[in-house]
């Protein structure tokens, strides 16, 4: 078992950056695949950013291409999203999800409660 819990969410104007953190707790904590995910209210989650175990493979959903940028502290078993430029449509919960196979869907055994970002214009 693992546990994931997210933080680093919040308020802020359009241009603004934000960075969520997730630490992960458990045995394997340090050889999970990692991601973010996001949900609108009235929308499905989507991802937002991943990373497999090694950091070999990173992706990013296109609409924050350029924007945001997933990072990892394996000493401090913590996963960064670091989110630059915000727009209002970037707001939503965002989710931390650990698993054992890297995937950009939502295959992730371990989740976070979510944690909030509004980006006002």
């Amino acid at each position: 078992q693992a546990q994931v819990v997210e933080s680093g969410g919040g308020k802020v104007q359009a241009g603004a950056s934000l960075t969520l953190s997730c630490v992960v707790s458990g045995r394997f904590a340090n050889t999970y695949a990692m991601a973010w995910f996001r949900q609108a209210p009235g929308t499905e989650r989507e991802f937002v950013a991943g990373t497999s175990r090694s950091g070999d493979k990173i992706d990013y959903t296109d609409s924050v291409k350029g924007r945001f940028t997933i990072s990892r502290d394996i000493a401090k078993n913590t996963v960064y999203l670091q989110m630059n430029n915000l727009k209002p449509e970037d707001t939503a919960v965002y989710y931390c999800a650990a698993g054992w196979w890297y995937s950009t869907g939502l295959e992730y055994e371990y989740w976070g409660q979510g944690t909030q970002v509004t980006v006002s214009s």
